[in-house]
């Protein structure tokens, strides 16, 4: 099948044949006919990099009035780069349509900026959820004529912390709109929010719902805590022309790996919501031309990544929910190509590695992590195959040469290939001439089998339970909920399902978190902020507030009293 026999316009296929796609993906070829002459809402599960920006933005643009100035079309995603990434999609396949205009908000960014953008008009708002309703209670945005809305990545929104927000530009929204929802993973919350939203939609999959890429090799590696690093580098240098992705858990932990592979000589750059979005875009922006190799980043940092060539993506830290999983793994073997998704774990990680193998519904090849000699072997021949490969352009640089002749002259052909090679490869060897093996066998026992240790574990997690926490802010502070999930999942980095409930009174409030990831909150809250706003959280204290107990009379005093009445 072809673009044109989805009844698109001649100036979107214009578009389309010009950025170079021949063939509707398997998404686009489902989601496109049904959007345009369907007159339900829709559910579009397909995994990341497989064309679902284009299954909405084509039928979108096609249905718009462009005539029109007012906004039409209102695209709402997670994080700032997919935001950017979707808006600079939908301007390249609007080129040809005359009046279009499509603007980008965002938070990070002069809202001066954006709401002047707003008001010389824009049929098509592509937006993120706390951006686009502070500039709708502005009366900037106005989306009482919106006729389409699309919610993109709604599983992330969702684990960000983003519901509260979502209901509240809905109600700004004419009911008779159109929805349709994308998402690379179709968790429970991600159905309910469908079933909330969305009016007999039609469910469009391709693929298993859940599943990652099928052209992924998923491959893990066990060592212990304090070689993980070790195990990084190690994997970076056995694949000479890694073009590569590292997802780390927290903002500290990505500078900190980034801080120690720069100074380690790779070339290699952090990305994380610390930066400034200036920064973000220009490291987004190296990436994207190859002059970085390896980037660090945490996961919303990534939302935004649309690169065709990534070779590898490597979990430095196992992801707390196998969605998140998917979501990482699908950034390599986009559009058709293969790649390789690696987890590093430790032996106590094992039954995670077990659970996300399950839910994401993938099996990880274990494999031993590289040793020196091989790292050594296959660095050489790499740097070889570019010797004989690269291009001599003799008219260039023939004058420099006689000189150079000269000087060799006296070397034999093995002394200059020996010199050559150690000038490239001393490195490699005098870095890895006294390596270990670092690998932990299969067969060794987990620390979770020995009894003493699982009880105390099991005793430690209070698996099941959940921590109460206090939290020096309220409503007179005017804290939302939203807030203060968002600020949980990307600070502590845990999901919104491991929240419990949450109480907000007039000076302070109090929330709970699953037992197994109190601890972590706690340390990861110090020093957080909300809004801007300095914030204290503490363990709450479970006990019952101290009653006065109720007076009781004596026996002398009631005599007394009757004595004298």
């Amino acid at each position: 099948m072809s673009f044109e026999d989805l009844d698109l316009i001649e100036e979107l296929l214009k578009a389309v044949n010009e950025l170079g796609f021949v063939e509707p993906t398997p998404i686009q070829t489902d989601a496109i006919p049904e959007i345009i002459g369907g007159e339900r809402d829709l559910v579009g599960l397909a995994r990341t990099g497989t064309g679902k920006t284009a299954a909405f933005a084509l039928p979108m643009i096609q249905l718009i009035d462009f005539h029109l100035t007012y906004t039409q079309g209102v695209v709402i995603c997670p994080t700032r780069e997919l935001c950017l990434q979707i808006t600079d999609d939908i301007k390249k396949l609007c080129k040809y349509v005359k009046g279009a205009k499509v603007a980008a908000v965002y938070g990070g960014a002069s809202i001066e900026n954006q709401s002047n953008q707003l008001k010389k008009g824009a049929q098509i708002i592509v937006a993120t959820p706390g951006r686009l309703l502070d500039i709708i209670k502005r009366k900037i945005a106005k989306l009482s004529k919106v006729s389409y809305l699309v919610l993109d990545e709604a599983d992330e929104m969702l684990n960000m912390g983003f519901q509260e927000d979502l209901d509240a530009i809905l109600e700004n929204t004419p009911s008779q709109k159109k929805t349709w929802l994308f998402s690379a993973t179709m968790p429970r919350e991600v159905a309910k929010i469908s079933k909330k939203y969305l009016e007999n939609p039609i469910e469009i999959t391709v693929g298993k719902k859940n599943s990652g890429a099928e052209n992924i090799l998923h491959v893990n590696y066990i060592v212990k805590e304090k070689d993980r690093y070790q195990a990084l580098k190690r994997i970076i240098d056995y694949c000479p022309d890694i073009y590569g992705l590292v997802f780390c858990r927290t903002r500290k932990e990505t500078q900190d790996i980034a801080e120690k592979l720069i100074k380690d000589s790779y070339n290699a750059e952090a990305l994380h919501g610390d930066l400034s979005q200036a920064v973000r875009d220009k490291v987004m922006g190296r990436f994207k031309t190859k002059s970085i190799q390896i980037l660090i980043a945490t996961d919303v940092a990534a939302r935004g990544i649309d690169v065709r060539d990534i070779t590898h993506v490597i979990n430095y830290k196992l992801p707390d929910e196998a969605g998140i999983y998917t979501h990482r793994s699908g950034r390599t073997a986009r559009a058709g190509k293969s790649g390789i998704s690696i987890i590093i774990i430790n032996t106590r990680e094992k039954r995670k590695l077990q659970f996300i193998e399950k839910k994401a519904g993938v099996k990880f090849n274990y494999a031993k992590v590289p040793e020196g000699y091989a790292i050594c072997e296959k660095q050489l021949y790499s740097m070889i195959n570019k010797l004989v490969e690269v291009k001599v352009d003799e008219e260039e640089i023939g004058r420099f040469l006689p000189p150079v002749y000269k000087t060799l002259n006296d070397l034999t052909k093995e002394e200059l290939i020996q010199k050559f090679v150690s000038i490239e490869f001393n490195r490699f060897l005098n870095y890895y001439k006294e390596s270990k093996d670092i690998n932990v066998s299969l067969k060794m026992k987990d620390d979770t089998h020995h009894p003493v240790k699982r009880n105390r574990q099991q005793k430690k997690s209070d698996t099941g339970k959940s921590k109460r926490f206090f939290l020096n802010t309220g409503s007179i502070d005017n804290l939302k909920k939203g807030a203060l999930i968002r600020t949980l999942c990307s600070t502590a980095r845990i999901s919104s399902e491991k929240i419990g409930s949450i109480e907000i009174m007039r000076e302070f409030s109090f929330f709970e978190v699953e037992a197994s990831v109190a601890a972590n909150v706690l340390k990861s809250m110090k020093g957080a902020k909300i809004d801007g706003r300095d914030i204290r959280v503490q363990y709450a204290e479970n006990k019952k507030p101290q009653t006065k107990r109720p007076y009781k009379k004596s026996k002398k005093r009631k005599k007394r009293e009757r004595f004298a009445s």
